[in-house]
């Protein structure tokens, strides 16, 4: 039924459908497999004495867990995708001949990485031409995730318990939780005011951000979180985890995309409320 449906949307067969939804579910399979063995490789690097810390061109920190922990699930995609496309934050992109392409954060949120703090996580979001179509945000040093594929739900695994649903909060943002990953990136983009107005609507507000934060949202535990600048792989896996936990992820104008630069992920209950507060600061010119 599923798959007839969809077809009956997008126009292609009840048969092509369903062969695309097996094309999805099998690289989901995959992006499980990869995210546990690279979350692994990164607590081999966690909370060491004499990591080796790197400044970027941008001045954003890289370490050889990094480095190490995007080339295990290149390895892996190569050999069982090989026509796949795979963009990551290390090493750039290499272009696919197929309509897949997977988007790679080995580590999001490597400042937390490298100061101890065990909320940051390996992101891995899937492609299907400029569509997001599956996503996986694991948070090795707390054995949690949450995973998605377009129209199969959300689920939230913790430790070795079975895998549940994920389902998005249902209160007012006057009784819930906004979050950010970074504050003056809401003066880069030139949106102080967007960060005071929503740190005034919500009851608590905390800087619980990067997948982290996206993972909360999903599982209910908080309402909504904004991101004013993100990069590709910052924000792939967030469309389809929080849309099939019942929530949306966006961009500051509303529209459900990965690819505009920017987020707000949050529950359908304060969607209007947080849009109503983005949407008066377009993206300035020459902003990624």
């Amino acid at each position: 039924m599923r798959g007839d449906l969809y077809a009956l949307v997008s126009g292609g067969s009840p048969i092509d459908v369903k062969n695309a939804m097996r094309d999805i579910s099998s690289r989901l399979q995959l992006a499980l497999q990869i995210a546990a063995e690279a979350g692994s490789s990164t607590l081999d690097f966690f909370q060491r004495d004499n990591l080796d810390v790197e400044r970027k061109d941008d001045d954003s920190p890289v370490t050889q867990a990094d480095r190490g922990a995007e080339q295990l699930m290149r390895e892996q995609i190569s050999k069982s995708f090989p026509t796949d496309g795979v963009i990551g934050e290390e090493f750039g992109e290499e272009q696919g001949t197929s309509a897949y392409r997977w988007v790679l954060d080995p580590i999001d949120g490597t400042k937390s990485f490298i100061c101890g703090v065990p909320l940051y996580s390996v992101l891995i979001g899937i492609l299907q031409d400029q569509r997001s179509v599956a996503g996986v945000i694991l948070i090795p040093a707390l054995g949690e995730s949450v995973y998605a594929e377009e129209g199969a739900g959300t689920w939230w695994q913790r430790g070795t318990e079975p895998a549940k649903r994920a389902t998005v909060a249902n209160r007012p943002l006057s009784d819930g939780v906004f979050l950010f990953s970074q504050g003056d990136s809401f003066s880069e983009r030139g949106a102080p005011e967007a960060y005071s107005e929503l740190e005034r609507a919500a009851y608590i507000t905390r800087s619980w951000g990067d997948g982290y934060g996206y993972l909360l949202v999903a599982t209910g535990r908080t309402d909504v979180i904004v991101d004013p600048i993100m990069n590709l792989w910052d924000a792939a896996p967030m469309l389809p985890v929080l849309q099939e936990a019942g929530g949306s992820f966006t961009d500051w104008q509303g529209l459900p995309t990965v690819l505009h630069g920017e987020g707000v992920g949050c529950s359908q209950r304060v969607r209007e409320e947080v849009l109503a507060v983005t949407r008066r600061f377009p993206k300035l010119e020459g902003a990624r």
